[in-house]
């Protein structure tokens, strides 16, 4: 719906009255004269010249409107390591990783309920897998990364960096599938805080998604235990292999991130953990209440 007002009787119409569809139509004729017969390019004070730059970016102050951003581009995300004490992510490699992913995350129920919620696998031999690890790891976005144990060398399970939108500087962490040989570590806890601290300390994002199937409720709770925040369910947002999927999303952003840095760093410090391993303090109890 077009935002003008119209003129009373025997009021001349203002310019900024009229629809912004045939200002759009004055501009683009009025462009082309200008242009000349060579069609040369039109510089940005001709431009303003034919329609002030405050009238085309000031917005009717009745009405509200989001702060002024800083508008620069993220970076993508590379293929790069990240180091960490327990686990390390490594870009996925079908020669390196899908072995040991296979062995992890197929053969018997318990591992196969990896795959319960993700949008492929399980995978009957380890042939199909690799040709899928091999698509996996030649994408862009998704961009997968392994999570290898350090004690062991061995992949433990993978997770990427998706829906990668460095204009807006959003980013989503998604197609998680930790193996149940690293569900509830301080491995796990680790992978998540490297991709945080890449994704926010050296790419420069300002939002940092986490989506899942509503139904699958350990993902929420480990959503809101690494940070995020809940903001509400996308109904019947996706038909994942022939059944619905109602989407939860959460969100961690930019400015909340250093207080939940500070948790994760003290959390994942070697004096949290006793000589069994045992965690002294919880994550849930050092990181802040997520946003209303």
């Amino acid at each position: 719906m077009t935002n003008f007002t119209e003129p009373t009787a025997g009021e001349p119409a203002r310019e900024s009255a009229r629809p912004l569809r045939e200002r759009f139509e004055d501009l683009a004729w009025e462009l082309a004269a200008a242009a000349g017969p060579n069609g040369r390019e039109v510089t940005k004070e001709e431009i303003d010249a034919l329609w002030g730059h405050e009238d085309m970016t000031t917005a009717p102050t009745t009405q509200p409107i989001g702060p002024l951003v800083d508008a620069h581009p993220a970076k993508r995300p590379g293929r790069i390591t990240l180091q960490g004490r327990w686990v390390t992510l490594a870009p996925l490699d079908p020669d390196k990783h899908a072995a040991a992913l296979f062995e992890g995350s197929n053969g018997d129920a318990a591992r196969e309920s990896v795959w319960n919620y993700l949008f492929d696998g399980p995978y009957r031999s380890l042939d199909d897998f690799r040709s899928n690890i091999e698509l996996k790891a030649r994408s862009a976005d998704p961009l997968f990364f392994a999570v290898v144990d350090n004690s062991s060398g061995r992949a433990v399970g993978y997770q990427t960096l998706m829906r990668i939108d460095a204009a807006n500087r959003v980013i989503e962490v998604g197609n998680i599938m930790y193996t149940p040989a690293m569900q509830r570590t301080a491995g796990a806890t680790e992978a998540q805080y490297l991709f945080a601290r890449y994704v926010f300390d050296e790419l420069g994002y300002r939002r940092y998604e986490w989506k899942c199937n509503n139904l699958n409720a350990p993902s929420k709770r480990a959503a809101k235990r690494f940070g995020f925040s809940f903001e509400g369910v996308f109904r019947q947002h996706m038909i994942v292999k022939g059944r619905n999927r109602d989407t939860a999303w959460f969100a961690m952003l930019d400015g909340e991130w250093p207080a939940r840095k500070a948790a994760y760093e003290r959390w994942l410090a070697p004096e949290n953990f006793d000589a069994a391993g045992r965690q002294n303090l919880r994550l849930s109890d050092l990181m802040p209440e997520p946003a209303q």
